[in-house]
């Protein structure tokens, strides 16, 4: 109800009222309910006077500032999560690729209509910005906004999602009314009240966003500190693993801290006190997350979300602390000017001389709109129901459900098999092959448009009537390495019904039940020491594991948790039964497949030491140790010159330089890369946060594919140095189109 309302707190200034003056006359003492909500429970008895609510004069201040910042963080963010910086990559003409839409049937543009449609929005969002043919630039944005959103899934995130809705809101607003170029050029709308519904309906969406991804944490996984947990290794947190081993750090900062962020600032009633607290708050932990989390501009986002929960006349207020020779460059001071938006009615707006409106067609819609888009919100992050077929692993369609940092995975094995329908032969593809991203390998939709693409792109490579099968093992928050997709059913053909029905063919679910064993398996890998690592796997009856084991892997082992299963040596073709606690040695060098033969899911664990890489530690280390003693001078031998790469951390004078010191300087360049970002400024670090967006190759790259569509290609010489140009190599190094 707080964010329903302008906010009131008792005998104070109107955002309707100036800002100097005579009292005004004496008004009765209000209820609680208006001194803590704004408004009276009367106001919510009918639909009438709910519609005036909603349509009550608001000061248009706040709301412009909202609209500024977010068409500058928008214009910001084209060149970077937008994708402009590397499009000429992404949609490079007559890529064989797998793409993942919304909807089958869209495709992307031509490269240089692709340019063309990113220009509109960049323009879009400078409009939005500056307050410019406010409507015309809304849909200018919005439009292709959706269109790349809706491209591909893969690119796909809440932050994405939640641009898109402001956007898409803002195009509803009056949010022109203050501090714009259209109130420049038309009195009408130059500092003219606002609708109540254009700040709660904004108001609202952020709630739901921190709420309802509150609600989502209070999921057991986020609350035992298993989503998260190796985010707390981040030197960002490294204050309070001063006091806090690096479990407890996890547990209660990461995960408890992330609990408490998501609830406190848009929830409080939006008094000055409560709210600014609770915002403070919010803005202390929302300002480091952009050299820590991706994308960046999110941040940034919800920091310019946060004035909207304050009084709407803030910006007045903050402008009249200014000096009074400053104040010419501010945004206006007067008090708003009635609007035809807006439903004057009461005998607050009698006494200040504004005629009495009563709600008119377009105030029903927008307090319409306003009920509808909110229910419409809250009703999305819980409708999975709906979408059963493919909700595997993620319990729902992630765009829409505020699922945010919930969900943590690692990959050990991902297989894709093809076999020939006419001929019966069986054939490998690379993980991910004709693609360009990695989600697909999480999302039970994705898979099936995956398999659809494969099998019409191997038949360029005489493969006929191709099935696709995939072999993917995943854990999720810390469990257990399971298969997601079962390996002896095709994906592609027959396709499979994607329907409401909960258990998709082809796929396995998530074994929840073995979610109390996190515990031990964390146990089991802390009474390790450094050099053995420990793959835990769980798989479903009747199934089995193919593995091969590496040379490199010494003393290798596999013992059974729990279940019981027979392992079979290829090689020797010999057989062994294992039950729980058993365990045996692998032979290095040889394939051997572990079948389950329990009725319940067998648990077990691979046991190893790779040997090479800890060789490869004890070399690394002599060389340090070797670099240590030449510059404090207690080696006074010259190094040969194959190593001399070691003190100057360079390799640019060696022809051939050894594998060993080639890896000992990129280490040591990514060391010092990690420590001068820890150590950096905040100016330096902003530039970091700023430099991955390739402002000078995205606008070079659109110039040249606007003046292609414009006058025509030039000739392959020019378009192969202009584009080399663009890249920042030589022409005959370039790889764009």
């Amino acid at each position: 109800a707080a964010l329903l309302s302008e906010p009131s707190a008792g005998p104070r200034r109107r955002a309707g009222d100036g800002l100097q003056g005579a009292p005004g006359p004496a008004q009765p003492r209000s209820s609680w309910a208006k001194r803590l909500l704004g408004f009276e429970w009367a106001d919510l008895s009918s639909w009438h006077r709910f519609v005036c609510l909603l349509n009550r004069p608001t000061d248009p201040a706040s709301l412009g500032i909202f609209r500024f910042l977010f068409g500058l963080l928008m214009a910001l963010d084209i060149p970077q999560e937008r994708g402009l910086s590397y499009l000429d990559h992404r949609y490079l003409d007559g890529l064989e690729v797998c793409r993942f839409p919304l909807f089958n049937f869209l495709e992307p543009l031509p490269l240089d209509w692709m340019y063309l449609l990113y220009t509109v929005m960049l323009l879009g969002a400078l409009g939005i910005m500056l307050g410019c043919c406010y409507r015309l630039s809304c849909l200018l944005f919005v439009l292709p906004y959706w269109y790349v959103f809706f491209l591909d899934k893969t690119a796909w995130n809440n932050h994405s999602y939640l641009y898109g809705l402001l956007g898409f809101q803002l195009a509803l607003m009056d949010a022109n009314r203050y501090w714009s170029i259209d109130g420049l050029r038309d009195r009408r709308k130059r500092n003219a009240h606002v609708p109540l519904w254009n700040y709660t309906v904004l108001r609202m969406q952020i709630f739901i966003v921190y709420f309802i991804a509150g609600i989502k944490k209070l999921d057991a996984d986020w609350v035992e500190g298993y989503s998260m947990g190796s985010l707390s290794r981040h030197w960002l947190f490294d204050p309070f693993k001063l006091v806090l081993s690096e479990e407890m750090t996890s547990l209660l900062v990461v995960h408890g801290g992330g609990l408490m962020l998501d609830w406190p600032g848009p929830s409080l009633p939006p008094h000055e006190l409560t709210h600014c607290t609770g915002e403070k708050t919010q803005e202390s932990c929302l300002l480091p997350s952009p050299s820590e989390f991706n994308p960046r501009m999110f941040s940034y986002t919800m920091l310019a979300t946060s004035p909207l929960f304050c009084y709407p006349d803030w910006p007045r207020r903050l402008g009249a602390r200014f000096p009074a020779c400053l104040r010419r460059l501010l945004p206006s001071l007067e008090p708003p000017q009635p609007s035809a938006a807006c439903v004057y009615r009461g005998p607050e707006h009698k006494g200040q001389g504004k005629r009495e409106r009563g709600p008119g067609l377009r105030q029903k819609l927008g307090a319409l709109f306003t009920v509808l888009y909110v229910l419409e919100q809250l009703f999305l992050p819980y409708s999975h129901f709906i979408t059963q077929g493919y909700n595997n692993w993620t319990q729902g369609l992630y765009g829409y459900s505020w699922d945010m940092m919930v969900h943590s995975r690692s990959h050990q094995h991902v297989k894709i098999t093809y076999r020939d329908g006419v001929t019966g032969e069986l054939g490998y593809l690379n993980p991910g092959v004709f693609t360009q991203s990695r989600r697909w390998k999480d999302h039970a939709d994705m898979l099936k448009q995956y398999a659809t693409c494969l099998s019409r792109l191997l038949h360029s490579y005489n493969v006929s009537q191709p099935e696709i099968y995939f072999d993917i093992w995943v854990s999720i928050n810390d469990r257990f390495q399971q298969r997601a997709a079962t390996p002896g059913t095709p994906l592609v053909p027959p396709a499979p019904e994607w329907s409401r029905a909960p258990a998709p063919r082809g796929l396995q679910p998530l074994l929840v039940n073995l979610s109390p064993w996190r515990a031990t398996l964390q146990q089991i890998e802390s009474s390790l020491d450094n050099q053995t690592e420990v793959v835990f796997i769980a798989d479903f009856p009747g199934l089995h594991l193919e593995n091969f084991v590496s040379e490199d892997l010494g003393n290798t082992s596999l013992q059974l948790l729990k279940g019981e299963v027979a392992v079979e040596i290829l090689k020797e073709q010999r057989n062994y039964t294992l039950r729980e606690g058993d365990r045996m040695q692998l032979p290095p060098g040889e394939y051997h497949k572990v079948h389950t033969v329990s009725p319940e899911p067998s648990c077990y664990m691979y046991v190893y030491v790779n040997t090479t890489d800890v060789a490869l530690e004890r070399n690394l280390t002599q060389l340090q140790e070797l670099r240590d003693k030449v510059q404090n001078g207690s080696e006074t031998e010259p190094l040969p010159p194959q190593l001399q790469p070691i003190l100057d951390g360079t390799l640019g004078t060696t022809t051939q330089p050894d594998p060993l010191v080639q890896a000992f300087v990129r280490r040591q360049q990514r060391l010092e890369e990690l420590q001068r970002r820890g150590n950096g400024t905040l100016g330096g670090r902003l530039r970091h946060v700023v430099s991955p967006c390739s402002c000078p190759h995205s606008f070079l790259m659109t110039w040249i594919s606007l003046r292609n569509l414009v006058l025509g290609r030039p000739s392959l010489e020019q378009l192969a140095q202009e584009l080399a140009f663009a890249n920042m190599q030589q022409p005959e190094g370039t790889t764009s189109p």
